[in-house]
């Protein structure tokens, strides 16, 4: 190679973003040797050509990749290295989340080895299903927004963890659980074995919950007690699990679902039936026009076609439109097999229930038509 085209290890060193310490180490590894060592001096130099390894190989460093990772992605093609990057993402952020478990753990048992204070207790497999249902209405976490809502769909608003988790109110007659992404809001009630010693209400982190089902579901009763910054869900022959309260207000989700209107048009159809033809519905929009002769499932510009479900509707026809996702998710959580829609206009919230049993309940958005 020319001498022209060869920097010293200084020059490579800054152009790299690499200290020269650095590239000596990654040359003794042999994930990058110096294109040319002097003889005499030993001094090393480097081929313009090889900063882009070097800079893929720093960046690589910078989201902690051990070595055999970062040999492994430059050695490989573009979507191979892909996988193996979202596999190295994804393991880091399993073991963040077993250090947010421990640590937490840990802060509550500083506090010393008293029991918290009795929440309720619980029949296990029915905490779980719950849990389960009413977390599918949280948002998605990300380090900047999270989803809002408007009349014409999901927007963005600065990131609130709180969104993430699931809301708990304890009384002595019931414990609520509630989800929300500010689009879509479920809530389920449930009647415990035993009520607390106090009235208790926190939003509980989430994914700490999503880890806790499965030992949930196996336990016949759950004593669910309320520590500092945390519950813990107590288990006979099982560990117990210690999950995060999170420190943000909860949306006031009360005064919406009391300002909500009376129902204009109620209609109550098959769950499975319902499910399918949104599944077979060719857009991502889709409009459910509701009269007396049942629910039609169609597309924005189609009057006459679509898919015709059987319903028992009563109040005003009506069409109204909604995100496949946003509407699919709702109906799916349902419990048993028919879902009850209560709807109050194209613009306004439709309340969604399980016909044979209310105590499950699901509100999701609209969309506009010219959205």
């Amino acid at each position: 190679m020319p001498n022209s085209e060869l920097m010293a290890i200084g020059a490579f060193a800054q152009r790299s973003g690499l200290t020269s310490s650095a590239l000596r180490f990654y040359a003794d590894s042999g994930l990058l040797p110096p294109a040319d060592v002097d003889p005499a001096t030993g001094y090393r130099s480097y081929g313009v050509h090889q900063l882009e390894r070097a800079v893929t190989l720093r960046r690589l460093r910078e989201i902690a990749m051990p070595l055999a990772g970062v040999a492994a992605v430059l050695g490989a093609g573009a979507e191979e290295a892909a996988r193996l990057l979202d596999e190295h993402v994804a393991r880091i952020e399993g073991e963040a989340a077993v250090a947010r478990q421990r640590a937490a753990a840990i802060k509550s048992a500083l506090g010393g080895d008293a029991p918290g204070s009795l929440i309720a207790v619980l029949k296990g497999p029915v905490l779980a299903e719950a849990v389960e249902q009413v977390l599918t209405a949280t948002a998605t976490p990300t380090p900047t927004a999270t989803a809002t809502a408007t009349a014409t769909g999901p927007t963005h608003d600065p990131a609130s963890a709180v969104l993430a988790g699931l809301h708990i109110e304890a009384s002595d007659e019931a414990v609520a659980l509630t989800a929300t992404d500010r689009y879509r809001l479920s809530t389920r009630t449930l009647v415990p074995v035993r009520t607390g010693e106090r009235t208790w209400a926190g939003t509980v982190d989430g994914a700490d919950l999503r880890n806790a089902v499965a030992d949930v579901r196996r336990s016949a009763l759950v004593r669910v007690e309320a520590v500092p910054h945390g519950i813990w869900l107590r288990m006979s022959g099982r560990e117990d699990r210690h999950c995060r309260v999170l420190p943000e207000e909860y949306p006031d989700h009360r005064s919406l679902l009391a300002s909500l209107g009376e129902a204009t048009t109620r209609a109550t159809v098959a769950k499975g039936a319902l499910l399918r033809a949104l599944e077979e519905h060719p857009g991502d929009r889709p409009v459910l026009r509701l009269t007396d002769r049942g629910v039609r499932v169609q597309a924005p510009d189609d009057e006459l076609s679509g898919i015709r479900l059987p319903a028992a509707v009563t109040g005003e026809d009506l069409r109204i439109r909604f995100e496949t996702t946003t509407l699919y998710a709702a109906v799916s959580t349902a419990i048993g097999p028919d879902v009850m829609l209560d709807l109050r206009g194209p613009l306004q919230p439709v309340t969604i229930r399980s016909a044979d049993r209310g105590d499950l309940t699901t509100l999701t958005m609209p969309v506009t038509f010219d959205h």
